[in-house]
């Protein structure tokens, strides 16, 4: 099961990158310092995939299409587009589409709805504080814009519930896990919506028999190992 390595929060004030010359020295090293000890913590941490909360700018959305919650779940996302962002080294941010399905699914599961994406642009609002933390490799992020430029804006006690959520959604997210199959019998894989089924027959078990059966170089999803592979013939998939 995945773990929840750490919850970090920072500024992403503009002025730190676009009007950093007019900072005063002082207060040049005190945010220098205070970006450093929010790098090294977030390294100690060693993240995986890091899930990111902030406002959109009016990047992606504007007040004709302005949703209280977007998860991204695409396998890319832009990196900040503002002229004076240009020296970010994140051009494009890799994202995580199964941890970010799985978020979206069990948000559903309590009671939100949230809006998704399958590309969004994030702007200095995301990229600031990982960019100054000196995360670079950056690892793949699940990206979600809370709206709180224009009203109505989502309520503190619906923060609180997004925030529970959150935590409930990474302890049930399937990772690192080894499943055994018994053979010769019919062995029905179930659980909730989400939990990784379909993840764990078609994305792995299928398609790493499938290469080492049929030497398919088609590439088997995130696993440790499959065993018992020699006492299997062939491997047939019947979609429903």
């Amino acid at each position: 099961m995945a773990e929840l390595a750490g919850v970090f929060a920072s500024s992403h004030a503009p002025l730190v990158v676009r009007g950093w010359k007019d900072v005063k020295p002082v207060n040049q090293q005190n945010l220098t310092r205070a970006y450093d000890e929010l790098g090294k913590r977030m390294k100690a941490a060693r993240p995986d995939v890091i899930v990111e909360i902030a406002p959109d700018h009016w990047v992606n959305f504007f007040i004709n299409n302005l949703p209280s919650i977007c998860v991204g779940i695409g396998e890319e996302h832009e990196g900040p587009g503002e002229p004076w962002m240009k020296d970010c080294p994140y051009k494009t941010i890799a994202g995580h589409p199964r941890l970010a399905s799985h978020i979206v699914e069990t948000a559903l599961e309590h009671d939100f709805e949230p809006s998704v994406s399958h590309h969004l642009t994030l702007d200095h609002g995301f990229a600031i504080p990982l960019w100054k933390g000196g995360l670079n490799p950056l690892p793949p992020i699940v990206p979600i814009i809370f709206n709180d430029l224009e009203p109505p804006y989502p309520t503190v006690r619906r923060c609180l519930a997004w925030g529970a959520m959150l935590a409930d959604a990474v302890r049930s997210y399937p990772e690192n896990i080894r499943v055994a199959i018994p053979l010769e019998q019919f062995v029905s894989v179930t659980g909730a919506s989400g939990s990784g089924k379909s993840s764990l027959i078609h994305a792995i078990v299928q398609k790493r028999l499938y290469s080492l059966l049929h030497d398919s170089r088609v590439l088997a999803g995130e696993h440790d190992e499959l065993t018992g592979s020699e006492h299997i013939s062939d491997v047939i998939d019947i979609d429903q």
